[in-house]
């Protein structure tokens, strides 16, 4: 018997640290799948409105991971039914604020803007995840957040620092700090609400959320004289949206955040000006300097410090099994 319960215990040992490993590769992966957006956001302007841009995303999205998690979602069917008031919060914060209002926002502001304020969302999910959901924080996983947002500044400002003080603020930027602090909370609230569902179903319970309240906002959209009527071009717009920064870059952070904490996977969000960068080089064409070097030798391993649990965290995480 005692053999039996000694088998079983590292058993879940190994599927504790099996997740934990799992996360913590997809913490280098998905900030890299979050930058297709920086190409699809700015080919939209003139080919798609923001919101119909982000309902047919996020519609595309739900219909793929409904499909996909449709048994347990069935399971879940009356849980899920009496939390919908927290979904169409979720899908507020994740679909609308941080979708479309990016999407609007960039339109009249500039990428070194919107790096500038999304580097402010991994400090107050961390210090979110700190004070309001009690997860501890090393002095080693400070150092690291302070390291790799270092190195987002030197990227942002091209290694011209003194370029931080000739920034012009637009109105395209308060919908950039809208979607920042809407970020934020979108994370916090996902570790502060306990599902019953696994990573898959609840996205798919959130991306229902964010298309009901889309919705109004796209058909506002489609009635419009200036929206541009719809092309192939759109259709390709909202299906890459859809399924690499959609699918695939959400699902992935909710992984994460269930496997690590949220103030450990914030500071992976460092990644998205030097990786945005790389994306821009290779399907924009634009030139990479050595600013980029600089700032990837400060980020990697700001991030790599941030994300590393103490020893004793790691002992606890082990022994749940988480």
């Amino acid at each position: 018997m005692n053999k039996h319960i000694n088998s079983m215990n590292s058993h879940f040992k190994f599927m504790g640290m099996d997740r934990q490993r799992m996360a913590l590769t997809l913490l280098w992966i998905t900030p890299a799948l979050w930058s297709v957006n920086y190409i699809v956001a700015r080919t939209a302007p003139g080919v798609v409105e923001p919101h119909m841009l982000a309902w047919g995303r996020w519609a595309l999205a739900g219909l793929i991971l409904g499909f996909v998690a449709r048994r347990e979602l069935w399971r879940e069917r009356r849980s899920t039914l009496q939390e919908t008031w927290r979904y169409l919060v979720l899908g507020a914060l994740g679909m609308l604020v941080c979708g479309a209002w990016v999407y609007q926002g960039a339109q009249t502001t500039t990428a070194m803007n919107i790096a500038l304020i999304y580097a402010a969302s991994p400090v107050l999910i961390t210090l979110g995840a700190v004070l309001w959901l009690g997860e501890r924080f090393s002095w080693r996983q400070g150092l690291g957040v302070v390291v790799a947002l270092s190195g987002v500044f030197h990227v942002v400002v091209k290694g011209q620092w003194g370029a931080l003080g000739q920034v012009n603020w637009v109105a395209g930027d308060g919908w950039i700090v809208l979607a920042m602090v809407a970020w934020a909370a979108f994370a916090l609230l996902q570790k502060k609400w306990p599902s019953p569902l696994g990573a898959t179903a609840r996205l798919a319970a959130i991306c229902a959320g964010g298309v009901l309240v889309l919705t109004p906002f796209a058909i506002w959209e489609v009635q419009l004289d200036s929206t541009p009527a719809w092309s192939v071009q759109a259709t390709l717009l909202v299906v890459l949206a859809g399924l690499v920064p959609g699918i695939g870059a959400y699902w992935a952070y909710g992984f994460c955040q269930k496997a690590l904490g949220a103030s450990r996977v914030a500071a992976s969000l460092y990644l998205g000006p030097l990786y945005g960068g790389l994306t821009a080089w290779a399907v924009l064409g634009e030139s990479l300097g050595w600013h980029h070097v600089m700032g990837a030798a400060l980020i990697l391993p700001g991030i790599y410090l941030a994300s590393r649990p103490t020893p004793a965290l790691e002992q606890k995480s082990v022994a749940k099994g988480a």
